[in-house]
């Protein structure tokens, strides 16, 4: 792994998924370079409230997060600023890095990226308390990515709700 701790992640704890947006990366860095517009795409964000005005490299936040009847405070801290190519909000806490990057289309759109990557010691905890859960019954085939038992092949990821609500508003 890099020793930059906003670089993209490309090990095991990286996840990420992308989507064509139909509209210029300037339009789609406005919308998620300002993490008070968070609660406008962001399924679990209610409201941002930032040390400063426009979001640039850091930032600092507080985040009211609900999920269901479950309400919780966040802070979180700008720590990637590339302008309508690169966005890194690092969570207070946990410490995951929350990661957008932005590339132009042939058509004049936007591919964007959405990656987070929990610190390796997060990681390594969920995986020893993983391992001490059961999981399922004995010969219960179990499902691969796509959702079928017999699938040889992973589906590739469907875009996450806040990448659809970014399109949605990119795309107005």
């Amino acid at each position: 792994m890099s020793s930059d701790p906003t670089a993209a992640p490309q090990g095991p704890t990286s996840r990420g998924k992308s989507i064509e947006i139909d509209a210029p990366p300037a339009r789609v860095w406005q919308i998620v370079s300002e993490v008070r517009n968070a609660p406008q795409w962001s399924s679990q964000a209610r409201k941002v409230y930032a040390t400063s005005g426009p979001t640039r490299l850091g930032t600092n936040s507080l985040n009211v997060n609900r999920q269901g009847p479950v309400f919780w405070p966040t802070t979180s801290r700008v720590v990637g600023f590339e302008p309508e190519r690169r966005f890194v909000n690092r969570t207070g806490g946990h410490g995951t890095l929350w990661i957008f990057e932005l590339e132009p289309t042939a058509s004049g759109g936007t591919r964007l990226t959405e990656r987070s990557e929990p610190p390796a010691a997060l990681v390594a905890a969920v995986r020893t308390l993983s391992s001490l859960l059961p999981t399922g019954r004995k010969g219960t085939p179990t499902s691969s990515s796509s959702g079928s038992p017999d699938s040889s092949t992973p589906a590739a990821p469907r875009p996450s709700s806040s990448l659809l609500h970014i399109k949605a508003l990119a795309e107005q």
